[in-house]
């Protein structure tokens, strides 16, 4: 497939990089003020070269990106809360013109979802978002192919920086700031953290799960407007109060503390949770686990790298490859 991919951070970088190895061409590669765009497919070591040294990706607009002929968008732009722009409109804009679109970026679908799902029935595009859940792990592929209606719930550690404070805070007896700060320095968390200690990422990925587990069985597009789920319903609290004593009061009774996601076709929940030391959710460093609780199969579980950027763009491609 001819690709167009917005965004040059982590993920959109190495999609574009990856893109050649997966038997697919980019054909435009946009950030937010340049773009390289060539219809017989960029030079895109010398487009992220040149975006390291200062000069941009190319001589193009991103609206020339977002306009060129590619058959699949690829929208990893960053995730922005409430309307979900400039996001939504690049996914829109795909959807018109009937092409694919694949997200990394999670605001479309975890806070516009029903606007999203209508504006795919109408183009003979089709959206896909497996990278915007669980970086490399098939999360919602497994939900798919065991059919929604026979999910329960899904439950998971869903954000690697906040996986990282806990393990180490848990092995060592470090405190959240020392961590933090250790964290920071390895590049495993933003310099402004917040994002992901407070909740809010594993939230949205929450709410995504939701979402698509509540449209199992719902056709009419207003009655999935009624069924979806946002952020300002979830139930969010993150690592950021737990109280400094909490992990080593937790090993005394042979337990660990992680940020679980929970979620249902109704509700959403995150928070700091018990879990048993040596049992399937309680893995360590940034790695992410899901499970899932199914009708007929009893409680499958899956676990890999949920972040980074080519462990993200591996389920971007993978995406793709299933368009």
């Amino acid at each position: 497939m001819r690709l167009a991919v917005l965004g040059a951070g982590a993920v959109g970088s190495s999609v574009a990089e990856l893109a050649g190895e997966y038997g697919h061409t980019v054909v435009a590669l946009a950030d937010s003020s340049t773009a390289a765009v060539d219809a017989d497919g960029i030079d895109t070591e010398r487009a992220l070269s040149a975006k390291v040294a200062g000069a941009g990706l190319g001589d193009a607009d991103p609206e020339d990106a977002l306009a060129a002929a590619y058959d699949a968008l690829v929208e990893a732009t960053p995730t922005t809360l409430g309307d979900a722009q400039p996001g939504f409109d690049h996914v829109a804009t795909a959807l018109e013109r009937d092409r694919h679109v694949v997200l990394a970026n999670k605001g479309p679908a975890a806070e516009r979802y029903a606007e999203l799902r209508a504006l795919a029935a109408s183009s003979a595009g089709r959206v896909r978002f497996e990278a915007a859940v669980g970086g490399a792990i098939p999360v919602l592929s497994t939900l798919s192919d065991l059919g929604p209606e026979r999910v329960e719930a899904v439950r998971g550690v869903l954000n690697g920086t906040a996986n990282f404070v806990l393990s180490r805070m848990a092995a060592e007896g470090l405190d959240y700031e020392h961590v933090l700060a250790e964290a920071q320095d390895l590049g495993v968390a933003e310099a402004d953290p917040t994002f992901d200690v407070e909740g809010t990422d594993a939230a949205l990925k929450g709410v995504i799960l939701s979402n698509r587990l509540s449209e199992a069985g719902v056709d009419d597009p207003d009655e999935l407007e009624a069924a979806t789920t946002s952020l300002d319903e979830a139930d969010v609290q993150g690592i950021t109060g737990l109280p400094p004593n909490a992990l080593e009061l937790a090993a005394e009774d042979g337990q660990t503390v992680r940020l679980i996601a929970e979620a249902t076709a109704d509700t959403v929940r995150v928070g700091p949770r018990l879990v048993p030391e040596n049992g399937t959710l309680a893995v360590s460093g940034t790695r992410n686990i899901v499970e899932l609780e199914t009708a007929h199969a009893g409680r499958l579980a899956i676990s890999g790298r949920g972040a980074g950027g080519d462990a993200t763009a591996t389920a971007v491609l993978s995406d793709v490859n299933r368009l």
